[in-house]
């Protein structure tokens, strides 16, 4: 897992997704592009929160201090990855 300080670019509204980890059979999760400080063309990251997280909402400027957890996995042939929020503040 990384820490990094990054600006929100643009969060997507929370959706439900069926999860095999949780009892209900579905858990929400919202999609959110973070940006690394420093100018244009820096790094940006579209990245999955879920849960309790999937509710916080975020707004295009914001500056958060994020944990993200990269990861890849193989889907019919095919690998990909996926970069989820674990932790998120929003800074002041």
């Amino acid at each position: 897992m990384e820490v990094k300080i990054l600006k929100v670019v643009r969060q997507g509204e929370a959706f439900s997704v069926q999860s095999s980890k949780n009892e209900a059979g579905s858990i929400q999760k919202c999609n959110i592009v973070l940006k690394e400080l420093g100018g244009k063309f820096e790094n940006e990251y579209v990245c999955a929160m879920l849960g309790n997280l999937a509710a916080c909402r975020f707004y295009e400027g914001d500056v958060v201090m994020a944990t993200l957890r990269f990861s890849t996995h193989e889907y019919q042939g095919q690998t990909f990855q996926e970069i989820l929020v674990t932790d998120v503040v929003k800074l002041k």
